[in-house]
């Protein structure tokens, strides 16, 4: 279609990130060659999938399998002295799922976000344990122990950089597709599953770090928005982030987003 390098950002957004599988499956059934990817917390996840060399089947059958009871299964607790999960059986998840690839093992080019929580700083991964550079992206704050990759303790890079777009400028992507699922304040407030603020229930301390993350995030994301050449924006502000369950409705709103954005991608793209 055309000689640019195409980057795809993947923003975090915990279970509305499952709408990134749907962006991606139209993306690759429209032709669109994905040259790189940069992920951060669920966009990081999904984004090691598919530079993992998954097919979407596989990724959408891997997203459809996190079931209430399989979640409660994933979660190993401890003693909450640097989060409510130790997160190994997550990591094991993930291992099963795409081994114990390095980054130099990936079919594309890929690196993923995290914070540094001492320092405040995005750290870029692209290095190393795959599992271990997506287990330190998706690190939630107080729900998961941070992960620990030289030196560093590392969480969620949904704190300081929600939507990568500038990682992929700095991989050298010439065009970049983000993918934004970081609602907006007004989703958060007007949007609860479909319910004004004032019939909402009292959130749970998922949600509440999770809401936290996205209002301090919002911002953040909008540096990506202005920065990529295009951005597209599956509308999943009313589903709750630890709604995992409905993976089947995020990947279609995602697939619904790909391609009411697909005419101004491919025109942007033969320009």
């Amino acid at each position: 279609m055309s000689g640019k390098k195409i980057g795809l950002a993947l923003g975090s957004g915990a279970a509305r990130g499952l709408a990134h599988v749907g962006v991606l499956d139209v993306l690759e059934r429209s032709g669109i060659r994905i040259d790189m990817i940069a992920g951060t917390s669920m966009g990081a996840m999904v984004g090691a999938f598919y530079a993992a060399g998954m097919d979407i089947s596989q990724m959408e059958k891997a997203a459809k399998d996190l079931t209430r009871r399989r979640m409660l299964a994933l979660a190993d607790f401890t003693l909450p002295t640097k989060g409510l999960f130790k997160g190994n059986k997550i990591a094991g998840w993930l291992k099963s799922i795409i081994g114990d690839k390095q980054f130099t093992d990936l079919s594309l080019p890929f690196a993923c976000v995290a914070t540094d929580i001492i320092t405040g700083e995005a750290v870029v991964i692209n290095e190393g344990s795959v599992v271990s550079a997506v287990m330190a992206s998706v690190s939630i704050p107080v729900i998961i122990t941070p992960a620990k990759i030289g030196g560093r303790y590392l969480v969620d890079g949904g704190l300081v950089n929600p939507l990568p777009v500038n990682v992929l400028k700095d991989m050298g992507a010439d065009f970049i597709i983000a993918v934004n699922v970081v609602p907006s304040v007004y989703d958060l407030t007007s949007k609860a599953d479909g319910a004004r603020v004032q019939k909402v229930r009292e959130p749970n301390i998922f949600e509440v770090t999770s809401r936290m993350l996205y209002i301090i995030g919002f911002q953040a994301a909008l540096t990506g928005i202005k920065s990529a050449d295009i951005t597209i924006t599956p509308d999943v502000g009313h589903i709750r982030p630890d709604s995992f369950y409905r993976a089947r409705e995020c990947i279609l709103l995602g697939k619904r987003a790909a391609r009411h954005a697909l005419p101004e991608i491919k025109r942007l793209l033969e320009a």
